[in-house]
């Protein structure tokens, strides 16, 4: 049982909270702007534990989509569905626990968030396949790592206005930057066995998109949220320190390094911090 215990938790990345921690900040940041302020208890346990149950989950089906790629990538090869030491079946019998939790979690909210639930577990299901499909699947990831926003929006006003979707947008351009990096990780890989990425679509411009990307972010951010907030000073501390990361970043990928590009995306969380932090000083503190 101890060793089906830890098969388990390498399968929902259980010592690699990046992946969660990367889908929180914004969903916390949706909820605070949504709220104008403290969103109150009940909500952040809600979304905190729903983010992570729900990546978990997804964890599960990506690994049984990927398991004939993830062979023949150095860095995924040994993943308990993919070496066998977990069946497909099994893998996604864990899945689906994890999301009927999620969702008992959501069905403590309203039911405009109880709609919306369905809409994010459809998109989600629809990204390990894009990557088949899709020059640039990072951006169907990119709207399956966002939707927590309208669903925080949801949860706090039951409805779901159009600076949600906006901030979604915003948000989805950090998940084209910091998965193009994961990408330029796997990208000799990728090329042998024919899938697609970004970091394959950029060819030589995938440093400046990058960087690029995490500028449309933070400018489309910046504009949604002022208005918003009490106080700018907390807003533009939070973002001076994320620029300070962005910059950090072009060092470590600049020069396309495996360890460099991934230690890049590993950190990457701490960016989405920044910019939560931004916005609870403003509207909380100030």
């Amino acid at each position: 049982m101890q060793d089906k215990l830890r098969l388990y938790l390498d399968l929902i990345r259980w010592n690699r909270p990046a992946g969660w921690l990367l889908l929180l900040w914004p969903t916390l940041s949706a909820l605070w702007l949504a709220a104008g302020g403290f969103p109150g208890w009940h909500l952040i346990i809600v979304f905190t534990l729903g983010t992570i149950l729900m990546r978990s989950a997804g964890c599960c089906v990506n690994d049984v989509a990927d398991r004939e790629f993830d062979k023949h990538v150095k860095r995924t090869a040994q993943r308990p569905v993919t070496s066998g030491r977990i069946s497909s079946r099994e893998a996604l019998a864990v899945g689906a626990v994890l999301a009927l939790v999620a969702f008992g979690l959501v069905l403590t909210t309203n039911t405009v968030t109880i709609a919306w639930s369905f809409a994010a577990l459809a998109v989600a299901l629809v990204y390990p396949y894009a990557k088949r499909h899709v020059s640039m699947p990072q951006a169907v990831l990119g709207v399956a790592f966002s939707f927590g926003i309208p669903m925080a929006y949801a949860a706090v006003r039951a409805d779901v206005p159009w600076q949600a979707w906006a901030l979604l947008v915003g948000n989805l351009f950090w998940v084209l930057a910091y998965d193009t990096e994961y990408a330029m990780v796997d990208r000799d890989d990728d090329l042998r066995i024919g899938i697609k990425t970004s970091a394959i679509t950029l060819g030589r411009w995938d440093v400046a998109a990058v960087l690029a990307f995490y500028g449309v972010y933070l400018l489309v951010w910046t504009w949604l949220v002022l208005p918003d907030l009490r106080e700018a000073w907390g807003w533009w501390l939070g973002v001076a320190a994320a620029i300070v990361q962005v910059v950090w970043h072009g060092t470590l990928i600049k020069d396309r390094s495996r360890e460099g590009c991934f230690k890049a995306f590993r950190l990457n969380h701490w960016v989405g911090f920044a910019v939560f932090a931004g916005i609870v000083i403003s509207s909380t503190l100030a």
